[in-house]
C-alpha cells in the first residue's frame, strides 16, 4: 500500500509504528510539501484536503493519522491488543487519541510552529499550555504502564510520536516522571520506534537546529 508521508511529521511516524506493529509493509512515497507536491492534481484526487499522512490501500484512500492507525489494526491486526474490542477499553484508547490530536500534539504546534515558520518570539503562555498537556498525560499514566492501561495500544504509538518531538525540542520531562518512564518503555517495546526516533531527529535537524 502506498504511504504519502514526511519522516519529520509526528502523525506520519505514528502510522509507521502502527504498520510495524501489525506487520504491514508500506510503500513509502516521500511528499515534498515545500515543493507543493501535495497540491498536484493527482494527489488532490487521493486527498482533497491535501495533507500527509495519506494511505492508499488497493485503491482505498484515507488520511488523518489516527483514522489510518485504526484502519490498519482493524484490517490487519492479528488480535485486538492494539485496539481492544471491549467498549470501555476502546473508549479509553479513543480518548487518548483525541487528547493527542486536540491537546498534546496541538499545543506543541501552537508553541513551536509560529517560531519555526513565522519567526515569531516564544510565547510564555503557550509554553505553559504545552506543559499542562504533558502534565495531563502524566496523570493519565499514574498506576499504568501505558496510556490506556497496562498494554501497549495505538494510543501509545500516536502519543509517543508527539512526545518524541517534544523530546528533540528539548522539553524537560523531569517534573513528569510517569511520562519519562512511559517514554522509556515505548522506546524499548514499541514496534518501529527506530523510525519514530529517526523522524524526530530529522524534524530537529530541519527546524530546531
Amino acid at each position: 500500500m502506498d504511504f504519502y508521508y514526511l519522516p519529520g511529521s509526528a502523525p506520519c511516524r505514528a502510522v509507521q509504528m502502527t504498520a510495524a506493529a501489525v506487520g504491514v509493509e508500506l510503500n513509502l512515497k516521500l511528499t515534498n510539501l515545500m515543493a507543493g507536491e501535495h497540491m498536484k492534481p493527482e494527489f488532490l484526487k487521493l486527498n482533497p484536503q491535501h495533507t500527509v499522512p495519506t494511505l492508499v490501500d488497493n485503491g482505498f484512500s484515507l488520511w488523518e493519522s489516527r483514522a489510518i492507525q485504526i484502519y490498519l489494526v482493524e484490517k490487519y491486526g492479528k488480535d485486538d491488543k492494539l485496539y481492544p474490542k471491549d467498549p470501555q477499553k476502546r473508549a479509553v484508547v479513543n480518548q487518548r487519541l483525541y487528547f493527542d490530536m486536540g491537546t498534546l500534539y496541538q499545543r506543541f504546534g501552537d508553541y513551536w510552529y509560529p517560531q519555526i515558520f513565522a519567526k515569531q518570539p516564544a510565547s510564555a503562555e503557550k509554553e505553559e499550555k504545552m506543559k499542562e498537556a504533558v502534565a495531563f498525560l502524566n496523570t493519565f499514566l499514574e498506576g499504568n504502564n501505558y496510556a490506556a492501561g497496562n498494554d501497549l495500544t495505538i494510543a501509545d504509538l500516536s502519543l509517543a510520536a508527539s512526545i518524541a518531538t517534544y523530546e528533540v525540542a528539548g522539553f524537560d520531562f523531569a517534573p513528569y516522571p510517569n511520562v519519562a518512564a512511559w517514554l522509556a518503555r515505548c522506546k524499548a517495546n514499541a514496534p518501529g520506534y527506530d523510525l519514530n526516533q529517526a523522524g524526530a531527529d530529522e524534524f530537529k535537524a530541519k527546524f530546531l537546529s
